[in-house]
């Protein structure tokens, strides 16, 4: 019983370094600390997967949150700007996002034909993308990768 109050505790102490977060980046953009930001915020970080905004903004009105579709966008790029959330542009599909909050670097394979993504990691490709970038002189400051193809189930 005490690991498990002692979890809760640990969990009700991230999510306010992480509300912290968010407010001291909203702030250093003079951007006001809002409900509805909050809502869009906790819904992304809370879920797993790659989502539309459409579908977050759906996910928030089913839970009764007033929040406009508009705020659900400006706030997803906040959300990326200040690294909470990275965007995934998939061509002929539109962005997918999806929480950077304990949710480590990978990659991704995407079925052109079924739409889904498989996330995988791959220590040999990121030595090789370090290495690369060493031989011409580049620093890297992030990367996305991303592979097309068909999935076994659409093979």
């Amino acid at each position: 019983m005490r690991l498990i109050l002692n979890l809760i505790k640990n969990i009700i102490m991230v999510n306010h370094i992480l509300l912290d977060t968010l407010q001291r980046a909203l702030k250093k953009q003079g951007l006001k600390f809002t409900s509805q930001r909050i809502a869009v915020f906790e819904e992304i970080i809370n879920h797993s997967g790659h989502r539309e905004c459409e579908d977050i903004y759906l996910s928030l009105k089913k839970k009764s949150k007033q929040v406009s579709r508009a705020t659900v966008y400006r706030t997803m790029e906040i959300l990326i700007k200040n690294d909470f959330a990275r965007k995934m542009d998939i061509e002929n599909s539109g962005s997918l996002y999806e929480s950077k909050i304990n949710n480590p670097h990978h990659d991704h394979l995407i079925c052109t034909s079924c739409s889904k993504i498989l996330e995988f990691i791959d220590e040999e490709i990121e030595r090789l993308q370090i290495e690369i970038a060493k031989k011409n002189n580049f620093i890297i400051n992030r990367h996305i990768h991303q592979l097309f193809g068909i999935c076994k189930q659409c093979q």
